[in-house]
C-alpha cells in the first residue's frame, strides 16, 4: 500500500511554478537515503538516479511535477485588498469565495468580488472574471497589509486534505501524487537502473521537464500525472473523459502528445498482469510534462499513466485509492516490461 501519510504532507506543501521549495525540501528528505545519485539543477528540478539490480540496455526517465496551480500578488489597493494574477490554468468558477494562503507566512483570505447589491442586472448572471476579483486579509488599508503581503508573494489555495471510504480530497494531487509514486519506487528494489525527475513549472509550460530531459537524455520516458475525470452530472458517454474507480489511465493523445503506440500497448498489458483496471481518455484533451519530454535532443519514447482526479485545478480534487494502487503497480510494471525488451 502506498504512503498516504506521505502523500497528506506532500499535498499540504505550497509550491506554485517557480516556488517548489516546501515540495522539494520533503522530496530530498525522502529519497536521500535511496537514491545513488541526486541532484538539483539550476532551475530546481530534482534528478535522482538508483542502481537496480541489472543495468538495461536503454535508460529510461520516471518523472512527476513538483509544482501546483494557484496565484501571484499583483497590486495592494489603498482599502488593503490584494489583487492577484492566477499561476497556471484555473477556472475562474473554482475561485470566488475560497480561502487561500499568501507567501511565506501563510496569511490567511478570502477570494471575493463585488457585493451582490452592487451589481447591475446582467452582471449578476455572469461569474466574475479574474481581474476584478481581489483577497481579504482583514488589513484595514495598504499600510498595514503591506505588513504581511509584498508583490510577488505566492498564493495557494487553503483546503482541508481527506482519506476516507477508499476516496482522498485535497488540493495539489496534480501532481504530488505522481511525486508520491516515483518516491515510492526510488525506495524498492528496483530490477533496473532508473532515472527519477521531479520537475518544476509544469503547470505553466512544462519548463522543467524540458530541461531535466535534456539533462538526463532519456531513450524512453513514463509521466506519472494525475488528469481530468469529468464523470460527473450532466457528461455523458466520451465527455467523461476518464472515470474516478475506473483504474490507471493510460493516454493515446492529448493536446500535446501522440504517445507512443507500442509503449501504450505495452502499459495497457502491464495492467493486466498485474490484475489492476486500467482505462484510457475518451477525448483529446489537456496535456502534460510528455509534450516537452517526448520532443527532447532527437527524441524520447514516452507514455504517460495518470491517476483520474475530478475538479482538477481546483482548491480540492477527488482521487480513489484503488485508481493510486492501480497506478504504481502498472508504472512498476511497464518499467521492467520497457527494460527488459
Amino acid at each position: 500500500m502506498l504512503d498516504y501519510e506521505l502523500l497528506e504532507k506532500l499535498c499540504k506543501a505550497d509550491g506554485i511554478s517557480g516556488e517548489e521549495d516546501e515540495v522539494r525540501k520533503i522530496i530530498l528528505e525522502e529519497i536521500k537515503p535511496y537514491a545513488d545519485d541526486i541532484k538539483v539543477d539550476n532551475m530546481g528540478n530534482v534528478i535522482a538516479f538508483k542502481k537496480g539490480r541489472q543495468t538495461p540496455k536503454k535508460k529510461l526517465l520516471l518523472s512527476a511535477h513538483m509544482d501546483e496551480v494557484g496565484f501571484i500578488v499583483t497590486d495592494i489597493t489603498n482599502d488593503g485588498c490584494i489583487k492577484f494574477s492566477t499561476v497556471g490554468g484555473i477556472d475562474k468558477k473554482a475561485v470566488f469565495a475560497k480561502y487561500v494562503k499568501i507567501g511565506k507566512n501563510k496569511i490567511s483570505g478570502v477570494v471575493n468580488a463585488k457585493p451582490v447589491h452592487l451589481l447591475k442586472a446582467d452582471e449578476r448572471k455572469k461569474n466574475p472574471p479574474i481581474d476584478s476579483l481581489y483577497i481579504d486579509i482583514g488589513a484595514k488599508d495598504k499600510e498595514e497589509a503591506e505588513k504581511y503581503v509584498s508583490l510577488g508573494d505566492m498564493i495557494v489555495f487553503d483546503s482541508p486534505y481527506e482519506n476516507k471510504d477508499g476516496r482522498i480530497i485535497g488540493k495539489a494531487l496534480d501532481d504530488r501524487f505522481g511525486c508520491l509514486v516515483l518516491i515510492e519506487m526510488l525506495k524498492q528494489d528496483l530490477p533496473y537502473d532508473m532515472y527519477f525527475s521531479f520537475v518544476v513549472q509544469e503547470e505553466i509550460g512544462c519548463r522543467g521537464a524540458k530541461a531535466a530531459a535534456y539533462t538526463v537524455n532519456p531513450y524512453c520516458a513514463i509521466v506519472i500525472e494525475a488528469t481530468t475525470a469529468a464523470d460527473v452530472p450532466f457528461a455523458e458517454n466520451e465527455k467523461k473523459v476518464c472515470c474516478v474507480g475506473k483504474g490507471a489511465v493510460v493516454s493515446f493523445m492529448d493536446r500535446a502528445t501522440i504517445y507512443d503506440k507500442e509503449y501504450y500497448k505495452l502499459a495497457i498489458q502491464a495492467a493486466q498482469s498485474v490484475g489492476v483496471k486500467a482505462q484510457t481518455k475518451t477525448m483529446i484533451a489537456g496535456g502534460n510534462d510528455a509534450g516537452a519530454i517526448h520532443c527532447s535532443r532527437g527524441g524520447v519514447r514516452t507514455i504517460a499513466v495518470s491517476v483520474p482526479c475530478r475538479y482538477l485545478h481546483s482548491s480540492s480534487g477527488i482521487i480513489s485509492t484503488d485508481d493510486t494502487e492501480a497506478v504504481f503497480a502498472v508504472v512498476n510494471k511497464t518499467a521492467e516490461m520497457i527494460l527488459s525488451e
